[in-house]
C-alpha cells in the first residue's frame, strides 16, 4: 500500500489581483496535481471560474521551468477548464520563457505573495469598466496624499457586467451588485443592498479591509487577494447582512448584529 501523502500545502495557491483576474502561482511543478486542484474548483464554482482568463505565475518556484514543462502545465489547465492567457512578470528567464512558448507577460498584480525585501513594482494599468459603465474608477491619489482621499460613491446599481474600482480609497455602493458585475477598492467596500457578483476589497494587498453588505449572495468575496466562493460559506449567511475580513491569512465572514 502506498504511503499516505503527508503534503498538505495546495501545489497552486490562487488569488485575485486589482481586475478581478485569477493569478495562478505555481508552487509545485506538477500539472496533473494542478490540474486535479482546479477541475475542482471548476466544479464548485462554474459560473465563475468556468472558462476564466488566469495569469500564470512561476515565481514561487525555485527555478523558471523549461519550455516543455511550462507547456504541459498550461495544457493541463486549459483540459481542467480554464484558460491560461499569460505569465507574470518576473525575471528575465521568466520574460523569454513567455516569448518561447507564445505568451504575453503582464505587470505584476496588486495581489501581493511578497510582503518583505520586495523592490517597487511596476505601476498597475488603472482599471476600466467595460464598454456601456457608468462608473469610472477615481484617477490616482498623490503621493502621501491617499490616507486623505474621500471614499469612491457609485449611485445606484452595478449592473451585470459593469466594474466599479476605487483606487488608494474606499467604496460605497448605494444599490446592489448584480451578478456578473465586480467591485474593487484598495480599501473596504460597503454595499446597501444585495452582494450577487464578486467584491474584492484591500486590492493593493491592505489586509485591514473589510466588506460589508446588506444581503450576502456573492459569487466572490475577496479582500488582499484572500477569496471565498458562495459555494464556501454556509448556507446560512445567505441572503444576511454580513461583514468580511481577513484575519490570521484566514478569510473570515460574520453575521452583523
Amino acid at each position: 500500500m502506498a504511503a499516505a501523502n503527508l503534503d498538505f500545502e495546495p501545489a497552486g495557491e490562487l488569488k485575485f489581483g486589482q481586475v478581478g483576474i485569477a493569478n495562478l502561482r505555481v508552487r509545485t511543478l506538477d500539472p496533473e496535481r494542478l490540474a486535479a486542484e482546479m477541475r475542482d474548483r471548476v466544479a464548485r464554482a462554474p459560473k465563475l471560474f468556468g472558462r476564466a482568463a488566469v495569469v500564470i505565475d512561476f515565481g514561487g518556484l525555485p527555478a523558471t521551468p523549461d519550455p516543455a514543462s511550462a507547456r504541459a502545465l498550461l495544457e493541463a489547465l486549459r483540459g481542467a477548464g480554464v484558460l491560461p492567457v499569460a505569465l507574470a512578470w518576473g525575471s528575465s528567464d521568466n520574460e523569454k520563457l513567455a516569448e518561447e512558448i507564445g505568451l504575453p507577460l503582464l505587470a505584476k498584480f496588486r495581489a501581493q505573495y511578497e510582503r518583505e525585501g520586495a523592490g517597487p513594482e511596476p505601476a498597475a494599468a488603472q482599471a476600466s469598466a467595460p464598454a456601456g459603465s457608468s462608473a469610472k474608477a477615481a484617477a490616482p491619489a498623490a503621493t502621501g496624499t491617499a490616507a486623505a482621499q474621500p471614499g469612491l460613491v457609485q449611485n445606484g446599481a452595478v449592473r451585470s457586467g459593469q466594474q466599479v474600482y476605487a483606487d488608494n480609497r474606499d467604496l460605497t455602493v448605494l444599490g446592489a451588485v448584480g451578478a456578473g458585475a465586480e467591485v474593487l477598492a484598495d480599501g473596504s467596500i460597503h454595499i446597501y443592498g444585495p452582494l450577487r457578483g464578486r467584491a474584492l476589497a484591500g486590492a493593493q494587498g491592505n489586509e485591514k479591509a473589510r466588506i460589508f453588505c446588506r444581503a450576502f449572495q456573492a459569487e466572490l468575496v475577496a479582500v488582499a487577494g484572500h477569496y471565498k466562493v458562495l459555494e464556501d460559506i454556509p448556507k446560512d449567511l445567505h441572503g444576511k447582512a454580513v461583514q468580511v475580513w481577513l484575519e490570521n491569512e484566514e478569510l473570515k465572514i460574520a453575521e452583523l448584529a
